[in-house]
């Protein structure tokens, strides 16, 4: 779990360094998410960092705190919950402690056996998966404060992580929407930010999905409009995925607009 825990600090750290000159007047800027505040983001991550590590070290004090945001969640007012669950804590002294959870955070998993079964909104998942989500979470939030201040991302391979997320909820993509996923599942042939090829799935030519890694990472966790990326896609199963694609739990969401997720300068 060493590589995956470094992973999640490391991208967190990027997010830190883009954000950790911005005063108070500036974190409470709307994002192009769902008109978000970049400290709604941080405070979103930084509940949530903090209850996948208590998911792991103790299962249950987890079930307790998630009991109190059940109700909440339920009344799809989940963001009361997250302000309640940070006492307060807001602009940059959110920002210091969103931060001081992600080392915390990345500490308890990086030592943790990968396999390891944790509590998770009603179902367990791997160790493995939930520091993977946290990650995918962090850089997904964190692609619309690069947006907003009109800021090029220079992502990393440790968007692998991701790209398997994204390539293994095909399936859950169509179910979560009530629909039967189309077979077989497209092949992934990925480009990495490091130029290196990343392959996923069966060969397959009449199925496929072709290019920048960063592009699919975008796609799947609905940064970005397939529209607006020059993924080259070939096949009804690959076209369909494509345009509902979501590897994050939850309720279905649907894509941005094509041309709606954009830097704003």
């Amino acid at each position: 779990m060493q590589q995956d825990a470094l992973d999640f600090h490391d991208e967190s750290e990027a997010l830190h360094a883009l954000t950790e000159s911005l005063s108070d007047a500036e974190l409470r800027q709307p994002t192009a998410f769902k008109r978000w505040t970049i400290e709604r983001v941080l405070r979103h991550l930084h509940v949530w960092n903090h209850a996948a590590a208590l998911s792991l070290v103790d299962a249950e004090r987890f079930a307790l705190w998630y009991a109190r945001a059940i109700p909440y969640r339920l009344a799809g007012t989940l963001e009361h919950f997250e302000e309640l669950a940070c006492d307060g804590l807001a602009g940059r002294a959110l920002l210091a402690a969103w931060r001081t959870q992600c080392r915390k955070t990345a500490e308890c998993f990086a030592t943790a056996d990968p396999k390891a079964r944790v509590a998770w909104a009603g179902k367990e998942m791997s160790a493995r998966s939930s520091i993977t989500a946290r990650l995918m979470e962090t850089w997904a939030h964190g692609q619309a404060i690069h947006d907003l201040l009109g800021v090029y991302r220079r992502s990393t391979d440790r968007i692998r992580g991701i790209a398997v997320l994204g390539f293994n909820t095909y399936g859950w993509s169509f179910r979560n929407r009530g629909m039967e996923p189309p077979s077989p599942p497209p092949c992934l042939r990925l480009t990495a930010p490091s130029g290196a090829y990343w392959r996923f799935g069966e060969e397959n030519p009449k199925e496929c999905i072709v290019g920048p890694a960063e592009e699919f990472c975008q796609v799947v966790t609905q940064t970005r409009n397939i529209a607006d990326t020059s993924l080259q896609l070939t096949g009804a199963n690959a076209a369909a995925w494509m345009a509902i694609a979501q590897c994050f739990a939850g309720p279905p969401e649907a894509p941005p607009a094509a041309g709606s997720r954009a830097p704003s300068r």
